[in-house]
C-alpha cells in the first residue's frame, strides 16, 4: 500500500472523532507533542524506522461548535449508501416515510429512508407490513457528519468505527 494514501483517524481528548487527516500531518502532530498514537497501522516509512499511525488524540481538547448531523435529503442518501432499503436497488430513488406523515409519522432520522420509485408506490399510505415489505436496514440517526463521510470512503480501517459509538468522557 502507497503510504502517500494513507489516512489518520483524529480524536479529541474525550476520543470523539473530530477529522481525518494525511500521515504526515499525524506525524508531525506527534512529534510535536500534540498528540499521541491510540493504533499503529501495519505501514512503515524511513526504511522501516516509523511506524504509522492509524489513530491519534489530541492532548489538548479542542472545542467543537456543533458536531450533529443536519437532517436532509442528501444525507439521508449518504445514511442508506444510495440505495432502496426495501429491494436493494440503486436507480430511481426518492425517499420514503416508514410510518407514513398521514398516519402520524415525522420527519426524522429513524422514520424516513431511501427508496426506489418502484417499491414507494407499492407502499404507498400504508405500513411496511401491511404491504409484506421488510427493511434491509433500521434506520438511524449518523452520530456525526464525519461518520458519513467515512462509512462512504472504500478501504477505511474496521477500527475506525468503534470511535465514532463509543461515548465520550464528558458524557
Amino acid at each position: 500500500m502507497d503510504p502517500d494514501r494513507s489516512k489518520v483517524l483524529v480524536l479529541n481528548t474525550t476520543f470523539l472523532p473530530i477529522n481525518i487527516c494525511s500521515w504526515r500531518r499525524a506525524m508531525v502532530l506527534i512529534f510535536k507533542g500534540k498528540a499521541e498514537e491510540i493504533e499503529k497501522s501495519k505501514k512503515h516509512i524511513n526504511k522501516g524506522k516509523y511506524i504509522l499511525p492509524l489513530v491519534i488524540k489530541l492532548r489538548d481538547y479542542v472545542p467543537i461548535p456543533y458536531n450533529g448531523v443536519v437532517f436532509t435529503r442528501k444525507n439521508i442518501f449518504l445514511r442508506d449508501n444510495h440505495t432502496c432499503q426495501y429491494c436493494g436497488k440503486t436507480g430511481n430513488l426518492t425517499i420514503d416515510h416508514v410510518i407514513p406523515k398521514s398516519r402520524g409519522g415525522d420527519d426524522v432520522w429513524q422514520n424516513v429512508v431511501t427508496c426506489c420509485i418502484r417499491c414507494n408506490n407499492k407502499k404507498g399510505d400504508r405500513l411496511p407490513d401491511e404491504e409484506g415489505m421488510k427493511l434491509i436496514g433500521t434506520p438511524y440517526k449518523p452520530p456525526s457528519s464525519l461518520y458519513l463521510q467515512v462509512t462512504r470512503q472504500s478501504s477505511v480501517p474496521s477500527s475506525w468505527f468503534s470511535y465514532f459509538f463509543r461515548k465520550s468522557v464528558n458524557n
